[in-house]
């Protein structure tokens, strides 16, 4: 299995959405949390939700981004871009994985 991590950033009007799809996301994160080594919000100096970041451990970047792409914070536009990268931890408790 791979490390992933995906650099979410929120769109417009995204705090009303975050709070609209907050229930269906935990739940989604639920569902796949053997994949989910990390995951939570990214704030600004105010302390204003701008996007998230998400370290998913999966076969591949496939199987990884349907994953994602399932996530009630994708469909439900709280996410208006993603960035996904390899992780390969080379320092830390996920080296060995």
């Amino acid at each position: 299995m791979a490390l992933f991590c995906f650099y979410c950033r929120d769109g417009e009007d995204s705090e009303t959405l975050r709070e609209m799809h907050l229930k269906e996301q935990r739940e989604h994160m639920k569902e796949h949390s053997e994949n989910y080594l990390a995951a939570g919000p990214l704030t600004n100096k105010q302390g204003e939700y701008v996007g998230s970041l998400l370290i998913i451990e999966a076969d591949d970047e496939a199987s990884a981004r349907a994953m994602v792409n399932d996530d009630p914070y994708v469909t439900g536009g709280v996410w208006q871009s993603i960035r996904v990268d390899k992780f390969e931890p080379v320092k830390g408790r996920w080296k060995d994985r």
